[in-house]
């Protein structure tokens, strides 16, 4: 049994009573005994400590209720847990922490004040101000809710300590938000270099918007999407960031206990729950909630072997799919693979629609790469919508930095041309030329992928690091073509990796 909230308050009189917790809402949580604090003067301060042990097999959050008086003007936790020895192989102790106001830890989030999962020891809210990851705003008197998030519980259970601090006074004002343009300066329909997953000092990671808009610049990036974990708090703070030079998405990674998955370029000011597993049934409403801000649903590394992070949900609702994250390791290659299957099913089984593949750095901090890898898009215009329009249709590839371009084509009789993410519409038995053409990918080998597999490999690329690949089909022969461009193998039997692949071109009527 888990001992919930023992309160050693400044008021001893004013404590809560030990008591047992109790199971609350449809995702699993919990919800402790209220911490209750008096109406003070102006200026007062008033601290209380809850402290809490959490056994294995906790649910997902547990909600600690805090009764605030009127006239607070600043309100502050801190908090700290035990990280006891554990056996090789079994997962020790970590805690999430996050904020609820006074409306309330309904789904959906309509009393969300903040989130910093893992990243920090201590936040603060008040009307004028917040710590990174919280949300600024009046702090009204009513029933908050601190919300803890055991991620993993060691067998021993999880201890903590959590430290309340309520500050009396007038309350200030909230500043107006201010969010970036939704067009920059852009060269008309063109290719686009982006990078679509990135955190921020408002999650996990370390860097400034300033910072980051200054590495993505380097990059050689035409557009960025904020997306910290589980929380809209850095939107406000990217205008400054942005320039003719560089469009700035907003959106969120949100972040649940069976996958991850990035709303890309939501409206300003839109958060995004993630208090739900793919058993809760929750996930399409959240997914329809991004779309209707505006956004795509991208699934991000969706295998990834961290606790959490493997992709639980389906792809149904998902716009893309992440297939490269960060550096490119074994889970992007099976990421790789299982998207190819997907496209399979897309070409053979007549379905018009299909899933377009991208990539993301996932930066966080130093010496996480922003650019690595960066998505390519052919896009109208160098706007939001766009942007979008080119990512949803697959009209773009990923590529591990700005050195490396590439032009994938696929011609038919009577003038027929189709490029990346197009359908080239011929005969079964019309012959088909299918043209690579790459740059910057010196000592890289070129292939052609279809539905059978890899097909054609070209030579290395020269020391300048272009070359081109050409081959003859038909679309009874392949259903699809794509194309890859890989580093000399440093595995035996595995392929070397990525310099840059491209979505498919499909052959055939359809």
């Amino acid at each position: 049994m888990c001992d919930d909230a023992q309160d050693t308050p400044e008021d001893p009189a004013r404590g809560i009573g030990r008591r047992a917790l109790f199971v609350t809402g449809a995702a699993a949580a919990l919800t402790a005994g209220s911490v209750t604090f008096a109406a003070a003067a102006g200026g007062d301060r008033q601290t209380r400590t809850i402290r809490g042990t959490l056994p294995a097999g906790v649910p997902d959050f547990v909600y600690v209720p805090v009764e605030v008086p009127t006239g607070v003007r600043e309100f502050r936790v801190s908090y700290r847990y035990d990280r006891p020895a554990v056996p090789a192989g079994t997962a020790g102790n970590a805690l999430d922490i996050g904020l609820f106001d006074e409306r309330g830890t309904a789904l959906g989030g309509r009393g969300f004040r903040g989130w910093s999962g893992g990243a920090r020891t201590e936040f603060l809210v008040r009307a004028d101000d917040a710590t990174p990851g919280y949300l600024p705003g009046p702090v009204r008197a009513g029933t908050w809710h601190i919300a803890l998030g055991p991620y993993t519980v060691a067998p021993q259970g999880l201890a903590y300590e959590l430290t309340v601090t309520l500050e009396h006074g007038e309350p200030g004002t909230t500043p107006p938000p201010r969010y970036p343009p939704e067009r920059a300066g852009g060269r008309g329909r063109a290719w686009y270099r982006g990078d679509c997953h990135l955190h921020s000092w408002y999650s996990d990671g370390r860097r400034t918007p300033a910072e980051i808009a200054a590495l993505a610049r380097a990059a050689g990036l035409d557009f960025i999407n904020s997306s910290d974990h589980n929380t809209h708090a850095a939107h406000p703070h990217w205008a400054d960031a942005a320039g003719e030079d560089l469009l700035i998405l907003l959106g969120e990674e949100i972040t649940t206990r069976n996958g991850h998955v990035v709303a890309l370029g939501t409206d300003p000011g839109t958060f995004v729950d993630w208090r739900y597993r793919a058993r809760d049934h929750r996930f399409g409403a959240f997914a329809r909630q991004i779309r209707r801000a505006g956004g795509l649903v991208v699934p991000a590394h969706p295998h990834a072997t961290c606790v959490g992070c493997g992709w639980k949900f389906g792809f149904g609702e998902a716009d893309a799919v992440e297939v490269w994250n960060g550096p490119f390791t074994a889970d992007d290659e099976v990421t790789l693979a299982a998207w190819d299957n997907l496209l399979v099913a897309a070409a053979r089984g007549g379905r018009r629609e299909w899933l377009p593949a991208m990539g993301g750095s996932d930066a966080h901090r130093d010496p996480d790469v922003v650019g690595l890898p960066q998505t390519v898009v052919l896009a109208d215009d160098l706007t939001r919508r766009a942007i979008q329009d080119g990512i949803r249709a697959g009209r773009s590839y990923v590529a591990e930095s700005k050195d490396v371009s590439l032009s994938f084509t696929a011609t038919g009789g009577r003038g027929l041309r189709a490029g990346i993410g197009e359908r080239l519409p011929v005969a079964p038995d019309a012959p088909v030329t299918v043209r690579l053409d790459v740059r910057g990918a010196p000592g890289c080998v070129p292939r052609l992928v279809t539905d059978e597999g890899v097909l054609l490999t070209g030579d290395p690329l020269p020391a300048d690091g272009a070359g081109t690949l050409e081959w003859r089909t038909t679309a009874a022969y392949a259903a699809y073509v794509r194309a890859e461009v890989r580093h000399p193998q440093a595995v035996p039997q595995l392929p070397g990796a990525p310099a840059a692949f491209t979505n498919p071109i499909f052959l055939g009527e359809g």
